[in-house]
């Protein structure tokens, strides 16, 4: 069995990767980690420029994430996968469904992820779905969740299952991992306390079992997200690297 490569969301150094893309891997590769995730690199620097970043600090892209609109534009969720693919990632992650009107807004929002997998697949590309904690909501009955992951195909829709908002939308991660193992492409390794973003460990999620329900499904990227922290970035991805190292040995 492969073991996962622990990656990085850049979304914890704020606007600074817009500016210097190059401190920040060099950090990120200084800290232990294998790849990154990232909104839209390509709107502010040359993809040649982010390809040869990439080779120089020895980091690989996870994926690429884009928000549902421009998942649900064929022209825009082409020039994601543009960046996917020419910067050799694998994934392209959405989050959100629209705005939510009841239910059956999780089936239209199937119906455009499964065209946008269609597309993905044909490029090379896995599409994954990342949670947040509204989706647990109870509409009718029935939590917005797993409608949409009923309603969608399992061989083109993946799930990147956010850990952290699995338990703040108010279920067991190990529970939710080991129901839809089958369905998980990559996960966020995420943390928090009261209301804000920790570093990992430092907050109320039961990481080291919601880690080792992970590990059971074989993913090939952990990938840390903090949204933000009141330490400066380089310490805290320090910290949850280490953390990782220590707590599931990688």
């Amino acid at each position: 069995m492969a073991q996962p490569r622990i990656g990085i969301q850049l979304i914890i150094y704020g606007k600074r990767w817009q500016e210097d893309l190059a401190g920040v891997l060099r950090e990120v590769a200084g800290a232990g980690y294998d790849g990154i995730e990232c909104g839209d690199l390509a709107a502010y620097y040359p993809v040649e420029q982010i390809s040869q970043l990439l080779a120089e600090t020895g980091l690989q892209l996870v994926g690429v994430h884009a928000g549902f609109n421009n998942v649900a534009d064929p022209s825009k969720l082409n020039a994601s996968l543009d960046l996917v693919t020419a910067l050799g990632g694998s994934y392209l992650v959405c989050s959100g469904v629209g705005q939510i009107q009841g239910i059956e807004t999780y089936d239209q929002a199937a119906g455009v992820f499964n065209k946008a997998g269609e597309v993905c697949r044909e490029r090379g590309v896995t599409f994954c779905y990342h949670n947040h904690a509204w989706e647990f909501e109870e509409l009718g009955g029935e939590k917005g969740i797993h409608r949409l992951i009923a309603r969608t195909d399992p061989a083109l829709v993946q799930l990147c299952v956010d850990l952290y908002w699995v338990h703040i939308g108010g279920e067991n991660p190990v529970s939710f991992v080991e129901r839809y193992a089958e369905r998980v492409g990559y996960y966020h390794v995420k943390d928090g306390a009261k209301g804000s973003f920790t570093e990992l460990g430092r907050g109320t999620v039961d990481l080291p079992n919601a880690l080792r329900a992970a590990l059971r499904t074989n993913p090939d990227w952990l990938v840390y997200e903090q949204d933000r922290t009141d330490k400066e970035p380089a310490q805290s991805i320090m910290e949850s690297r280490q953390y990782l190292r220590d707590t599931i040995g990688l």
